[in-house]
């Protein structure tokens, strides 16, 4: 078992538009990649869970001439409101830093 900061290249979010987050998810190379797609440990309804969503709010688009995987799902708050704790949405990928993946 290996967190998934230790398997991938790069981790990173950012808003994709004023109401939506995205989250990327880069790999070394395909092997990598197709293992942990092959793992399980990047199907939605496990990132669902993991930021307290409904399933059907999230979005995964797997990317393999990139060995990329792309979440996108609404954000809680518009960036720029009142009750927004991330304005430009680079600190929500901190629970994907931390998905234990059964590789």
């Amino acid at each position: 078992m290996k967190k998934l900061h230790e398997i991938a290249s790069l981790i990173r979010s950012k808003n994709a538009g004023p109401f939506m987050v995205t989250m990327d998810i880069l790999f070394p190379d395909h092997e990598t990649y197709e293992q942990v797609l092959a793992s399980g440990a990047l199907e939605p309804a496990r990132i669902a869970a993991l930021y307290g969503r409904d399933e059907s709010e999230v979005q995964r688009y797997v990317l393999p001439l990139a060995n990329a995987v792309k979440f996108s799902m609404p954000r809680r708050a518009p960036s720029g409101d009142f009750l927004d704790e991330d304005l430009y949405g680079c600190q929500q990928h901190r629970p994907l830093i931390l998905l234990d993946v059964d590789l």
